[in-house]
């Protein structure tokens, strides 16, 4: 009987005081977050309360295990694998409680900031970003590292690799150089403040905002819904637009090409109109002038204005739309035309002012340019 009660007290024991203790500390946690809601903290340490509860039962069990005498013929096989659990959640919580003191951090600043500077904002976030990818890694690195420890074949190689890291790290900076350089290329975009989450850039043509940086690839969500996944080392070797830097205004042009006798005064005073009724212009400027002409059409240009890149999209596509639309009901005879009338000499001299009819006219250029029978002009 004694034999059966030791186990179940010592494991039963440990199980139930790593839920008491478990729920008290979430008791605890809850009641600091319903006092202080203007800070996170207390919320964001609940979601450790797993691996924090993995590390109470682990830690009792491998202190408590040689008093149950349950399996004594595999007593370290049990130990190792209660002590490999025990690192492993203590990894995971290191890990949650640094998130979420970060994530406080964090949210303090934006709220404090978020109205007066949301640029410095959103470069802190890249910066909290990438700083926790490198904790996590940091951490896993070294669970993993005392993990292997626990084994006494490891132990035992470790003078060996040791010896051998001079070689192996010559080796594995050749074969991951370019993997080396992408990782420091995101350092330098995190704390250069090159590009931020959240900012909206054009890349290879496409225009997005950046959604995601790591320390080997940044994400892009196109217009389109699309996400382009590229190395952080383009953002550092290659020119790119980032409509985001400095003040978010910006300035849009909507090209028109139209008839020679378009009525440009007439289109300002409509340009002004579109203005004024479209909601996503700034009404801090606009203009309409002729930029060019061809022998068919002349090229106007208006140039609009709004807060930010959306805005400027819409703000763009309306005055065109509308425009066009304008022109069409208004000044159809303002939109490009293609002349289809054959052309009229004007009169020779000596000929009494008589002017010769289209179908005179062509045979008469005919005959002027290839009536020798030699393709070259009669002498």
């Amino acid at each position: 009987m004694e034999n059966l009660l030791r186990p179940l007290i010592v494991v039963g024991g440990s199980v139930v005081l790593t839920l008491v203790i478990g729920w008290a500390t979430d008791f605890l946690l809850r009641k600091a977050d319903e006092r202080h809601h203007d800070t996170p903290l207390w919320d964001l340490l609940r979601r450790g309360r797993i691996p924090y509860q993995l590390v109470l039962c682990a830690a009792l069990l491998r202190g408590s295990y040689d008093e149950a005498q349950l399996l004594e013929s595999r007593d370290e096989a049990v130990g190792r694998v209660l002590t490999l659990v025990l690192i492993g959640s203590t990894a995971w919580l290191v890990i949650r409680i640094a998130a979420a003191i970060v994530e406080t951090s964090y949210s303090r600043y934006a709220s404090a900031r978020a109205h007066r500077d949301p640029a410095r904002v959103r470069r802190v976030r890249t910066q909290v970003t990438l700083i926790m990818r490198v904790v996590s890694a940091i951490v896993g690195v070294v669970a993993a590292a005392s993990m292997l420890l626990t084994f006494p074949a490891f132990r035992a190689a470790g003078a060996s690799l040791l010896a051998s890291a001079g070689i192996l790290g010559i080796v594995a900076g050749v074969a991951a150089q370019s993997t080396l350089s992408n990782m420091f290329a995101g350092f330098q975009i995190a704390f250069g403040d090159m590009v931020r989450i959240g900012d909206t850039v054009v890349v290879d043509g496409e225009w997005g905002t950046v959604e995601e940086i790591t320390l080997t690839f940044l994400t892009v969500r196109t217009w389109d819904e699309r996400r382009i996944t590229m190395p952080v080392s383009y953002f550092t070797s290659k020119p790119f637009e980032n409509w985001s830097r400095g003040t978010p205004q910006m300035t849009g042009i909507v090209f028109w090409h139209v008839d020679h006798t378009a009525p440009v005064e007439a289109m300002r005073d409509k340009l002004r109109d579109i203005l004024r009724e479209c909601a996503a212009w700034d009404g801090r400027a606009y203009n309409l002038s002729v930029t060019d002409t061809t022998p068919n059409t002349m090229q106007v240009r208006a140039l609009v204005t709004a807060k930010d890149a959306d805005d400027i999209w819409t703000v763009r596509v309306t005055v065109r739309e509308e425009m066009i639309r304008w022109l069409t009901r208004e000044h159809p005879y303002a939109l490009p035309r293609v002349n289809t009338a054959d052309a009229v000499l004007p009169p020779s001299p000596g000929s009494n002012g008589h002017r010769p009819s289209p179908q005179e006219a062509v045979p008469a250029q005919q005959r002027r340019y290839h009536g020798n029978g030699s393709g070259r002009p009669e002498r």
